[in-house]
């Protein structure tokens, strides 16, 4: 069995175990699709509106609940030591860390996108793009929500930092998915921003890797 394959299971096992899985994300989730409801009024034309948005932006929200400690607990325990020593290099690693926390976390919320937005009065036929738009956005969130993690390292405050770091760079996929999506719902060309939001997660999965692997060799210094 190849490095990558035995790293990729690792991530996947410490992801589902200590991560805590998709529960915590979904719980999250389903919290902000049921509380939307009772803070806007329950007139079904008011929700409609804001549906597909409502359930996009609260995918966000959520993608980046078990990201804090995606680097933090192998650099406390010395595994990220270990992993820096290994066959791989730390982009490498950086790359199928994200991947096994987006297959967890981020996959399950696409595949409960559309059942949130339908529940809060999207029409059904928006299911199909709500759950691209969302497993592309899940794929950004996922290796932004990493990068800000890798800088997070060592630091007192990491909380707040990553905060700093990764909302800023949350709005380019939010604006490009949003519009998509309402553009589908008028009957418009969605087509461009579903582009540009492919083009974003694409960037961000080929660029973050390296920025994550210098946060953590800095954390080293």
């Amino acid at each position: 069995m190849s490095p990558v394959v035995r790293l990729f299971q690792r991530e996947i096992a410490l992801a589902w175990g200590k991560g805590g899985g998709p529960l915590l994300a979904l719980g999250f989730y389903a919290g902000v699709v049921t509380l939307l409801p009772l803070a806007a009024g329950p007139d079904p034309k008011h929700l409609a509106v804001v549906a597909g948005g409502v359930a996009w932006v609260g995918l966000a929200l959520a993608s980046l609940l078990t990201l804090d400690r995606l680097f933090e607990r192998d650099f406390e325990d010395g595994a990220l030591d270990l992993l820096t020593l290994g066959p791989l290099s730390l982009e490498v690693v950086s790359a199928l860390k994200c991947l096994a926390q987006w297959l967890v976390t981020g996959a399950p919320l696409a595949l409960a996108t559309p059942l949130a937005a339908i529940g809060l009065g999207a029409p059904p036929r928006d299911g199909p793009l709500l759950v691209l738009v969302a497993a592309l956005g899940g794929l950004a969130f996922a290796f932004v929500g990493g990068m800000g993690a890798a800088l997070a390292l060592a630091s007192r405050r990491g909380g707040v930092l990553i905060a700093v770091i990764v909302l800023p760079l949350l709005a380019p996929p939010v604006i490009f998915g949003g519009a998509a999506i309402h553009a589908f719902e008028n009957g418009l060309g969605w087509t461009t921003g579903l582009a540009l939001l492919t083009a974003y997660a694409l960037a961000v999965t080929a660029l973050a890797p390296f920025a994550m692997a210098g946060a953590c060799r800095n954390a080293f210094s």
